[in-house]
């Protein structure tokens, strides 16, 4: 069984090896290899975690079970803002479909009060992933040729919820 808890320094090795075997399977069918590989290195180095991590504005979650991490989720708060931003809510591909990204998205949504919207970026031909966005209150509102960061290339859809905050 997981439980979401806050990430640490500790965990830098497991959230990076959630989020290599997450982007090879979900993303290499849509961008090969190799730019996966490309997008790893950067997104989700070494440097990148730390940096998440240490986000005054931010909340970074694992789910554990005292084994392994299974899932991450990243989510910051745009200063002077009510709108949180989700980075990152990824689970290890043999644990989908056990309630971890249910668990995660639920708890980034009470770690910012006062909060009155979520917005995210998603691949439009990551259908599983716009679904689950979907069946947890996510609609689409707009859509970006720069998913992530300027110049990326990578079109993604933004999709946004409301929050009671």
């Amino acid at each position: 069984m997981f439980f979401v808890r806050s990430a640490s320094s500790k965990d830098i090795a497991a959230i990076r090896e959630v989020l290599a075997q997450t982007w090879h399977a979900t993303y290499a069918p849509f961008y090969g290899a190799a730019k996966v590989e490309e997008i790893i290195a950067d997104w989700h180095s070494e440097a990148a975690v730390k940096a998440a991590l240490a986000r005054p504005d931010g909340e970074f979650l694992v789910a554990d079970d005292g084994n392994q991490i299974g899932g991450v989720a990243f989510a910051s708060h745009a200063t002077g803002t009510h709108v949180v931003s989700l980075h990152q809510l990824y689970v290890r591909p043999e644990c989908q479909g056990l309630g971890i990204g249910r668990d995660l998205f639920a708890e980034i949504e009470t770690c910012f009060p006062g909060a009155q919207s979520l917005t995210l970026e998603v691949d439009p031909g990551n259908e599983p992933a716009i679904a689950f966005y979907q069946a947890h209150g996510m609609k689409e509102t707009g859509r970006t040729d720069n998913c992530g960061k300027s110049q990326s290339g990578i079109p993604a859809l933004i999709m946004t919820k409301s929050l009671a905050g």
